[in-house]
């Protein structure tokens, strides 16, 4: 990447609502992290070095210390990614899943919206929704818990 790609990255990343970001091209490396308000100073790494980053502190949400505090056991259905957790298709719209659903394998379920991107989350397996884990609009990490779901 050139620094007009920086640049233009970093814009991208400070307008949006995601809290971290990493990308990985070739032997260049950037991982970009912010707190509330505030961004922080990108990390950049060469491949063959094999240094760590010192962490960056991050002040959590009140949510998301609730969600950390209660781990729920059982099948689950992960986000794939960083982003915006929609459970409608819009604010208007019926939600994609409500518990005591049953869902295909494919069906949709949510949208991650991802730097301005909407991404349909679909069931990777038949399932029995238990419990929606995380609310309309939360943002949420990547591996995060957001269906508690009963395999069928």
């Amino acid at each position: 990447m050139d620094m007009k790609q920086i640049k233009a990255l970093l814009q991208e990343f400070d307008a949006s609502t995601l809290s971290k970001l990493k990308i990985t091209q070739d032997a260049f490396s950037i991982e970009l992290e912010k707190n509330i308000g505030a961004v922080a100073a990108p990390v950049m790494v060469a491949a063959p070095v094999a240094s760590v980053a010192a962490p960056v502190a991050v002040t959590a949400s009140a949510e998301t210390s609730a969600a950390a505090a209660v781990v729920p056991s059982g099948d689950m259905i992960l986000s794939p990614m960083v982003g915006t957790f929609y459970a409608a298709p819009s604010p208007d719209s019926a939600p994609f899943v409500k518990v005591g659903d049953r869902v295909k394998k494919g069906q949709v379920i949510a949208v991650l919206e991802a730097m301005k991107i909407m991404n349909e989350l679909e069931a990777e397996f038949d399932c029995k929704i238990l419990s929606v884990l995380v609310s309309d609009s939360q943002a949420v990490e990547y591996d995060m818990p957001l269906f508690a779901v009963e395999k069928l």
